[in-house]
């Protein structure tokens, strides 16, 4: 189900979060092509370039603890975490997935506790092999976010999110700019496909307490 449709707190309504409660019942992920006002994504696409001119972004590990390492093989994007106060668009975009937060809490019952986002940066030839976002050690990752920042993509430039949902065909999803993917963390493996252009997104999760269980409606989604 596709809902295109801007989302600032100022006009943010109940549809666009009831359409992504309906798909993650459904069936466990929820694509939507418009949900970042045009004049954001430009302002934190371009935020996303300075920083990876600057040398801002570092190169992204696999694993945790002691056992992360940075595997280009594996995972080949630099990122840098966001903060309040980072810039006037980071902010923004942060008011609007706190405002998207509360209102999933109330479609789904998930308690979620808060929001964490990085920028992603691949170039020319990086990906992500297939994985879940998820620690084995940690349950506290509950939604995962995709959000792009990159305009004008085509097609055959690649760089597509390959979701593979259980016991179904996968899915590629472009990433054109302002579009948002959200997915189940535990229980949706994914990859990255390598793109022939700079691809840039923000990458985030809505995160509940370690170890807060589910409610019962929403045991067994995916």
């Amino acid at each position: 189900m596709l809902v295109d449709a801007p989302a600032d707190p100022a006009y943010f309504s109940d549809a666009l979060p009831q359409h992504i409660a309906d798909d993650l019942t459904e069936r466990g992920w929820s694509q939507h092509n418009i949900f970042l006002p045009a004049d954001l994504t430009l302002a934190l696409a371009a935020e996303c370039r300075g920083l990876t001119r600057s040398g801002a972004l570092q190169s992204a590990g696999v694993g945790r603890g002691r056992m992360q390492a940075v595997r280009p093989a594996i995972r080949g994007d630099r990122i840098l975490w966001l903060k309040a106060g980072q810039s006037a668009a980071c902010d923004r975009y942060l008011r609007i997935m706190e405002h998207l937060r509360v209102a999933l809490n109330r479609s789904l019952y998930l308690g979620l506790d808060e929001y964490e986002s990085h920028f992603a940066f691949y170039a020319p030839g990086a990906a992500y092999l297939k994985h879940l976002d998820r620690f084995r050690d940690d349950n506290a990752r509950t939604v995962s976010v995709v959000i792009y920042l990159n305009p004008d993509w085509l097609l055959e430039q690649g760089g597509a999110l390959r979701l593979h949902p259980l016991g179904k065909c996968t899915e590629d999803i472009s990433p054109q700019a302002s579009r948002l993917v959200l997915f189940l963390s535990a229980d949706m493996p994914h990859e990255v496909l390598p793109a022939t252009r700079d691809r840039l997104s923000l990458a985030g999760w809505f995160r509940r307490r370690p170890d807060k269980p589910l409610t019962p409606a929403f045991n067994g989604l995916g």
